[in-house]
């Protein structure tokens, strides 16, 4: 069964926007519009054209409001199906339409709902009688709303909906009618008339239907009269008056709505009056001279003239004057307001005659010209110049001074041009002006300079080598053309470059070349720049932006190299090659491969264009095999050219043997020294040693290693325990691995230093001299026999210390210097230095005995007799086992 189910009624009384839709069974379940079913937003009913089962349930109405969004939901309605019989096919029936007569404003968008029944369900379609639908239209809902858009007067016409099923088919026929507002095609406008005139107004409008017109006048509506006409958009009055004087409106007016246009009419009276008198008139012998009279009055007044007691023609012009012309001439004006007089004093003058006129001249860009003009006047006028270029002033101040106006006399006066631009070419006039009467000469400065800028450039062909290039000729700036010359840039280029041409060179007189040698598949612009014997001018504006045709590469990538990587494998590297060289689609490398003394290359393909290295591995590579290998490049073109061949050594094996020859010392309680034997160079090439080492008593796994930071073959252990046995062994490696370990050395750590310090110091000082003496220190069992003392001496404020060693528990020391020293003391073992003894200050007088005598070299030497230092003292010299120097002293 088909189903029109309609909302219940909701009441509204203003305009709002609703939108209805149909909740199913429950929210927010809701009803799906297809071909089957469809919500009419002009109802709000809900039609299924065949019921299904799958309808069965409870509807709801639901309407919506756009504005406030605002809901209102029905109550619901229950769908149940009969089962009394079965529904059997028949034709559609149109159930929703739209009215036969639809009215819309235009610019407004339109919806014309059409929806059927039947069985099997019905498929809409729409046409326009006589005419087309409209492009701009859209079909809704399975075809069942027709939507125009921004509606104008073209889509006025008479619209058909047709439902068809295969039991027959029916249609609705409806015609939209397009309305608009009055709009003002022209309008009046405020008018001064003089009594007596005639007012004539006109007002046009358009509309659909087309507007009537009304006018009113301070408004009240204006009637026709004797002297009042009123046509549709015309007001007429003859004769206006003073009482005629208001405002006034045009009313043009349609159904829809009305528009109004406003003026106002001002009717003047007045008696004549003249704005100057006397008026002064000089004219020039020969020439016509015309007396005007225009006073201001309302009515226009009555003129006449008289000269003297003698009355002259009204329109008095005088024709050829003379001497005898010259006197005073008055005119009479009056209407009926009232009456006035001006007086026209004439004189007669000598005319102004040009004696030296500029001339025409041709000059060059960047020289210079003068343009001189001299006239002969009355003597009794003064006269002025003014010099143009085609027609308006120069501006000497605005022409970044290649302008200079100078007069020579007070009839005479010369234009100089300096450093003459293209731009100044043109007419020049020279104007002499009096009182009296003006006089022009002129003359033309034509300016030779490069040629302008070409027209625009076309490219006419296009291969991957080659442009076809063609353009129009730029003015010649009155030198022949003598070449053309072609320019192109690209991603790839520094700014714009210079290009081959075919034929070469590109003479003037062509306008159509060859770009020869671009780059395949390469975006380019090209311009085009003209030269003739000045020089060379501004280029064209930029072609469109091409791209050449593809092809097969043509440059190989450059440096190629390799080596290194992990082992068994094959590096080979290289300069990608530049986007610009690429010549297509799909660039790629192809590195090709051999062993040194085989014949077949074995090639791999590198699909990214950006790749710098290829990695080839194989277990059956021995360390360090050279290849010989090259590069090559291709695209979607074809194969390109390969690189030169060179060699490259497959990577390196870890070191092979172990060192030899390891040896270990002990050195202090803390470190041992441990020398080797450096491994033969092979395929395991060493980049470094390890060294490992754990005291015997500890398991391997808790042994330290320690690096040597490049190819030496020795290392200091440090932070060791004291008389300790340490297991010492020595390894190569490189970046592939590790080697072999060699054979385990052992090392025993001295013992320690003595823990107790030097104690009981005692010192005499005698001036500069201090002598020491402290308790011998005594090693425990475990602890490092003494072997002899180190006395430290600094001054105070100072970071440089002098060293002095003792096998005694005694000392005797010279200070050089003024100052507080501080002297310090430690035990000295084969384990290393034991603590430090408490300090002692000793205080001296700016370097200086008692005797006020300095200390000399043999004296300081001799107060360190049968011991030896190490060290430096504060900014003296360097001091060893053996000698010591300070700078100016002889030993």
């Amino acid at each position: 069964h088909a189903l029109p189910w309609r909302s219940h009624s909701f009441i509204n009384t203003t305009v709002i926007e609703i939108i209805y839709t149909w909740v199913f069974n429950e929210f927010p379940s809701f009803v799906a519009e297809d071909s089957r079913r469809f919500i009419s937003q002009v109802t709000g009913n809900l039609y299924v054209s065949k019921v299904q089962p799958s309808d069965v349930g409870s509807y709801i109405c639901l309407v919506k409001n756009t504005v406030t969004n605002a809901r209102v939901l029905s109550p619901p309605t229950p769908l149940t199906l009969r089962t009394d019989g079965t529904m059997g096919e028949y034709e559609p029936k149109i159930e929703v339409h739209f009215p036969q007569s639809v009215l819309a404003a235009r610019g407004v968008t339109v919806s014309l709902e059409c929806f059927a029944l039947g069985n099997p369900v019905p498929t809409i379609t729409w046409r326009k009688m006589n005419g087309n639908i409209p492009k701009k239209a859209r079909l809704r809902k399975s075809q069942a709303v027709l939507e125009i858009p921004n509606v104008q007067l073209e889509d006025t016409g008479t619209y058909e909906c047709k439902a068809e099923n295969p039991r027959g088919g029916t249609a609705f026929k409806g015609h939209i009618q397009i309305y608009t507002f009055p709009q003002w095609i022209s309008t009046i406008n405020d008018s001064q008339l003089d009594s007596g005139d005639q007012l004539h107004w006109e007002c046009k409008a358009t509309g659909i239907p087309r507007p009537t017109y009304r006018w009113l006048r301070n408004g009240e509506l204006i009637t026709p009269q004797s002297r009042v006409e009123v046509v549709n958009g015309e007001l007429i009055i003859q004769k206006v008056q003073q009482a005629d004087s208001g405002m006034y409106q045009c009313v043009a007016e349609n159904k829809y709505g009305a528009i109004y246009c406003s003026a106002e009419l001002k009717i003047l009276a007045s008696p004549p009056v003249f704005s100057l008198n006397p008026v002064r008139l000089i004219a020039t012998l020969g020439k016509d001279v015309l007396l005007e009279c225009k006073p201001r009055a309302s009515p226009k007044p009555r003129v006449t003239w008289r000269r003297g007691d003698r009355r002259i023609h009204p329109s008095r012009r005088i024709i050829n004057s003379s001497r005898s012309d010259e006197g005073d001439y008055v005119c009479r004006a009056e209407n009926q307001f009232g009456s006035a007089e001006m007086t026209a004093m004439l004189r007669v003058k000598e005319a102004m005659r040009v004696e030296l006129s500029p001339c025409k001249v041709e000059v060059t860009v960047g020289e210079s010209v003068v343009l001189s003009c001299k006239v002969s006047h009355d003597p009794s006028l003064e006269v002025a110049f003014q010099w143009l270029l085609n027609q308006q002033p120069l501006n000497f101040q605005q022409e970044g001074g290649h302008f200079e106006y100078i007069q020579r006399q007070s009839s005479t006066v010369d234009l100089m041009i300096r450093s003459i631009l293209l731009q100044h070419a043109g007419k020049y006039s020279c104007r002499a002006q009096t009182s009296a009467d003006t006089l022009f000469a002129e003359a033309e400065v034509l300016v030779r300079g490069p040629p302008g800028p070409p027209g625009v450039v076309i490219v006419e062909e296009i291969t991957d080598t080659t442009a076809t290039l063609s353009w129009s000729g730029g003015v010649d700036n009155h030198s022949p053309i003598s070449s053309y010359n072609l320019q192109a840039r690209s991603p790839f280029s520094l700014g714009w470059q210079t290009l081959r041409t075919d034929p070469e060179p590109v003479t003037g007189d062509m306008e159509s070349a060859m770009a020869v040698d671009l780059n395949p598949w390469v975006d380019y612009e090209f311009r085009v720049v003209a030269s003739n014997a000045i020089g060379t001018g501004d280029p064209s504006a930029p072609s469109r932006r091409v791209r050449t045709k593809e092809a097969v590469p043509s440059v190989a990538p450059a440096n190629v190299s390799g080596g290194n990587g992990r082992r068994h494998e094959l590096v080979t590297s290289w300069e990608p090659v530049s986007e610009e060289f690429q010549n297509g689609k799909g660039f790629g490398y192809i590195v090709a491969f051999r062993a040194n003394g085989t014949r077949g290359w074995k090639e791999k393909m590198v699909t990214s264009a950006d790749s710098t290295t290829y990695k080839y591995r194989d277990e059956t590579f021995p360390p360090l095999t050279p290849f010989e290998v090259k590069v090559g490049v291709y695209n979607n073109k074809g194969d390109g050219p390969f690189s030169g061949v060179v060699t490259v050594y497959s990577a390196e094996g870890e070191p092979r043997d172990a060192p030899s020859e390891v040896k270990a010392s002990s050195i202090s309680s803390k470190e041992i020294k441990v020398t080797w034997r450096q491994i033969n160079p092979g395929p395991g090439r060493p980049r470094g040693y390890e060294v490992s080492y754990r005291k015997d008593s500890e398991q391997e796994e808790s042994g330290k290693k320690k690096k040597t930071a490049g190819n030496e073959t020795s290392m200091v252990l440090t932070g060791l325990e004291g008389n300790s046995v340490y297991v010492i062994t020595v390894r190569g490696f490189n970046s592939i691995g590790q080697g072999p370990a060699s054979t385990a050395n052992t090392a025993k750590t001295k013992k320690d230093p003595p823990v107790q310090p030097p104690a009981n110091l005692m010192w005499i000082q005698e001036g500069t001299n201090v002598s020491l003496n402290w308790e011998p220190v005594k090693s425990k069992d475990n602890e490092s026999d003494v072997i002899g003392y180190k006395v430290l001496l600094s001054q105070e404020g100072r970071v440089h210390h002098q060293v002095m060693r003792t096998i005694t528990p005694s000392a005797v020391l010279s200070l050089p210097e003024g100052g507080t020293y501080i002297i310090e003391v430690r035990a000295v073992s084969e384990g290393g230095e034991g603590a430090t003894s408490s300090q002692v200050r000793v205080l001296t007088s700016s370097g200086k005995t008692d005797t006020d005598s300095t200390i000399s070299t043999e004296e300081f030497w001799s107060s360190v007799s049968d011991h030896w230092v190490l060290g430096h003292l504060p900014d003296q010299g360097l001091f060893y086992p053996h000698c010591s120097v300070w700078p100016g002293s002889q030993l």
